[in-house]
């Protein structure tokens, strides 16, 4: 239990550093933290000036991290990802000169700017912790992160992700405007200088990875596992639905579960855990027929009809965490 304490203070530590910077976002700073204590990787889709990028930088900062910025464009290459192989006269060798990808945290700004063909070039880093150039592999350092961002409105000039790597994404994060109050204290905040300049780090990268080996032994009920299999079983059988979540979804809400448990200060996890990840973990791995989009039906408006649909597992699985 000492184990969980301290696991949890560092986490709300982490929590309340990247707060510094931004401002009235708390579920969405949460999101970003609980991704980071998965192993995952976030998706922030928004439009610009939303703090996107605030939000990839002070998460780096504030657990001491490297940190690459990619800006993806249409004539980015593959190489200009992953690194490229060149050859050193004097050695008379190749040396590996390696890209952005290999970087503690990375921030793939705009993604659905570059093509598929340089889509794909991150798909390898983000599933297998590792690049390859040239026929050989090369391990990208631990804990390693990345988060995407995307402008939901422009569509001109993109190339939306396909499904097999929106999938890879762990969770799908929304910042949405700020209150006029919060806009207000946005430009006091930097009335001198941003705060980010001076963000300080709280966690270091070993602190960080204790912390994604102290969720998984958060207690997961039988019934709470069965409720998470469940949930995704009823996308893929869904009316409105013309591909469900895959399996990776499972296992996302299952770990998400044991990291917001954690955040919340208990050793095991109730099914409000699993719904409150729902959405953010479901939407984006699941494609609406086209018939359900003519009638303005949206992936998070099926999640919140499958989460009313499906049966909680109600005081059982509680009782059985707590003993």
């Amino acid at each position: 239990m000492e184990q969980h304490d301290s696991a949890r203070e560092l986490a709300q530590k982490i929590i309340d550093n990247i707060e510094k910077v931004i401002v009235g976002k708390s579920r969405s700073v949460e999101l970003g933290v609980i991704a980071l204590m998965c192993e995952g990787h976030a998706l922030i889709e928004d439009v610009p000036g939303v703090g996107k990028t605030m939000l990839a930088r002070s998460i780096a900062r504030s657990v001491g991290a490297s940190f690459k910025r990619i800006q993806f464009t249409p004539d980015l290459l593959p190489t200009d990802v992953t690194g490229v192989s060149i050859y050193n006269q004097q050695s008379g060798e190749f040396e590996f000169r390696e890209g952005p990808i290999i970087a503690q945290m990375v921030l793939a700004d705009e993604v659905n700017r570059a093509t598929p063909k340089t889509q794909s070039a991150m798909l390898e880093a983000m599933d297998e912790r590792q690049v390859t150039v040239e026929g050989i592999s090369h391990s990208v350092p631990s804990p390693f992160m990345v988060m995407a961002t995307q402008n939901p409105v422009e569509y001109e000039g993109t190339f939306p992700l396909p499904e097999a790597q929106l999938d890879r994404f762990l969770l799908i994060i929304s910042l949405g405007y700020p209150t006029i109050e919060e806009e207000l204290e946005i430009i006091e905040r930097q009335q001198i200088a941003h705060p980010i300049e001076s963000l300080e780090p709280v966690a270091s990268a070993q602190e960080v990875m204790d912390l994604q080996r102290a969720i998984r032994t958060i207690y997961v009920d039988d019934l709470v596992k069965q409720y998470i299999v469940n949930l995704t079983d009823a996308t893929r059988s869904h009316t409105d639905i013309s591909l469900g979540a895959s399996p990776r979804a499972s296992l996302a809400m299952y770990r998400g579960g044991q990291a917001i448990a954690l955040i919340r200060g208990r050793d095991f996890v109730l099914p409000d855990d699993v719904k409150d990840l729902a959405q953010p973990m479901l939407s984006h791995r699941m494609i609406v027929s086209p018939a359900a989009r003519m009638r303005g039906v949206s992936s998070l408006d099926v999640v919140e009809t499958i989460l009313e649909q499906t049966p909680v597992p109600g005081g059982q699985a509680q009782a059985a965490a707590r003993s």
